[in-house]
């Protein structure tokens, strides 16, 4: 039986490693590794990523996901100019930008959201920005 066409994906393993490498240099992490994305080489592959800010530790205990739980630690001052990095050095004009639960911060990290939009824009008022923001405890 032949396999329908959507099943046999074309990855291009080398443009994949170099988008790991990038974004390992630059400090930062994605959503696509941390929660174990089985598509994650086929967006590598399209140069698509979503980034994820206010670090790799969420503060709650959802079943669901597979980011690492715990005490997080304190906001990275940096992070802004290293997401802005890795954008220029992979060329994007479309942005993901996502993070874990951050329930210990006073405003759960949306000013830290408002920042990295605002800095990107600076960049570039071109790029395309999509934020997949946390329930900031329905506030």
């Amino acid at each position: 039986m032949k396999k329908p066409p959507w099943f046999n994906k074309k990855t291009d393993l080398g443009l994949c490693r170099e988008m790991k490498q990038i974004i390992r240099q630059a400090g930062i992490s994605t959503i696509c590794q941390q929660a174990l994305c089985p598509n994650i080489s086929e967006c590598f592959n399209h140069k698509t990523a979503a980034f994820m800010i206010l670090g790799d530790t969420c503060t709650r205990d959802c079943r669901f996901c597979n980011v690492k739980k715990g005490d997080p630690c304190g906001l990275d001052s940096r992070e802004p100019q290293k997401i802005i990095e890795a954008v220029s050095k992979l060329g994007l004009n479309y942005v993901v930008i996502t993070s874990p639960s951050r329930d210990d911060l006073d405003d759960f990290g949306a000013g830290h959201f408002c920042l990295i939009v605002k800095e990107l824009k600076e960049m570039s008022s071109d790029i395309n920005i999509e934020l997949l923001i946390p329930d900031f405890m329905a506030r």
